[in-house]
C-alpha cells in the first residue's frame, strides 16, 4: 500500500516527523524506497541537477510526466508527488490538464504547485476534481527572477502575508505545504497553526517534515552546497574514483580479465565458422 495524504495527516496528529526527498529516475527511486522515504518529489529542480540549466523554468510537463513514470516504477510504498512546472497552472484549464496528465499518465499520487493567493482558487478547483495538492510558499524557485534567491518573509508584512497564504491554501484543500527559505521562528509558528503537515527546506527544525534534493544530500556535485542542505555522503567523489579506476585498468589492459569475459564456444565452432567464411586455412 502506498503512503497517502491521509497517512501524512495522521503522522502530523501523532507528532511524528518524516522525510521527503526528490527523485528523478528509477534507480534513485529504488534506493530511496529501500531507505524508507515515505514521500518522493519529482521536482522541477531537475532543470538544475539533471538538465544542467541554471533554473527550473525550462522544465516541461512532459519532463515531469516521464520522470514520474520512472519513479513510480521504482516504488511500491512511497507517495509520489509531481511538481507543476512553470506556467503549467496559469489558469484553471491549463492546471487541470497538466495535473491530470501527471496523475493519469505519470502515475503520481499528488501534485505540488508554487504560490499563495494567486493560486488558491486553482488549488481549490483541483481538489474539487479529486487531485491531491501540495502547496509551496516562501522562496518559490519559479519566481526567483522577481523575488530573488534569498530568505523570504523576514519582515512584518512578509510574515503576515505568508501566514495568510498558508491558511488560505489549507482552506482550499491543500494536504501539505512546503516552506522554503523561511525564518525558522515563522516556519515553527505556521507548523503549529496549520492542521496539515508543513515541510521545511531551509526553514528550521520545527516543521513537521523536511525535504532535500537528492544531489545535495549525496554530495554528487563539487563545490559549496546550499546553506539549507547537508551532505550526508560524498557519493560524487566515490563515483569519480570508481570511474577513474575503470579508465586506468582499461588503458593498462588489466580489465577485463577472464572473470569478466565470455569465452566458451562449442568445440571446433570457431574453426568451422572461419573456414566457411574464408575457406580452409583462412
Amino acid at each position: 500500500m502506498r503512503t497517502t495524504p491521509f497517512d501524512l495527516a495522521r503522522l502530523k496528529a501523532e507528532g511524528r516527523r518524516w522525510a521527503m526527498l526528490t527523485a528523478y529516475d528509477y534507480s534513485s527511486a529504488l534506493i530511496a524506497e529501500a531507505a524508507g522515504v515515505p514521500v518522493l518529489l519529482v521536482g522541477d529542480s531537475m532543470g538544475n541537477v539533471v538538465h544542467g540549466r541554471g533554473d527550473t523554468l525550462s522544465v516541461t510537463v512532459d519532463d515531469i510526466v516521464r520522470a514520474s513514470q520512472s519513479v513510480v516504477r521504482g516504488t511500491q510504498a512511497a507517495l509520489v508527488v509531481a511538481d507543476m512546472p512553470f506556467l503549467s497552472f496559469r489558469d484553471d484549464a491549463t492546471a487541470i490538464a497538466s495535473a491530470g496528465r501527471m496523475l493519469s499518465e505519470g502515475g503520481a499520487g499528488a501534485v505540488k504547485l508554487e504560490g499563495g493567493g494567486a493560486v488558491v482558487a486553482i488549488v481549490r478547483r483541483l481538489v474539487e476534481l479529486g487531485i491531491p495538492v501540495m502547496g509551496h510558499l516562501g522562496f518559490t524557485p519559479q519566481s526567483a527572477g522577481t523575488i530573488g534567491l534569498k530568505v523570504q518573509a523576514k519582515d512584518v508584512e512578509g510574515a503576515r502575508r505568508l501566514i495568510a497564504d498558508a491558511e488560505a491554501l489549507q482552506a482550499a484543500g491543500a494536504f501539505a505545504l512546503v516552506l522554503e527559505l523561511v525564518p525558522a521562528q515563522l516556519a515553527a509558528e505556521v507548523s503549529r497553526r496549520l492542521t496539515i503537515p508543513v515541510i521545511g527546506i531551509g526553514a528550521g527544525p520545527e516543521c513537521d517534515a523536511q525535504v532535500q534534493v537528492w544531489h545535495d544530500l549525496l554530495g554528487l556535485f563539487d563545490g559549496r552546497s546550499p546553506r539549507h542542505a547537508r551532505r550526508f555522503a560524498e557519493i560524487g567523489q566515490a563515483m569519480r574514483e570508481a570511474v577513474a579506476a575503470y579508465v586506468g585498468e582499461v588503458e593498462a589492459g588489466s580489465f577485463p580479465t577472464d572473470a569478466q569475459s565470455s569465452r566458451k564456444m562449442e568445440d571446433g565452432a570457431l574453426d568451422e565458422a572461419l573456414g566457411s567464411i574464408y575457406g580452409r586455412g583462412g
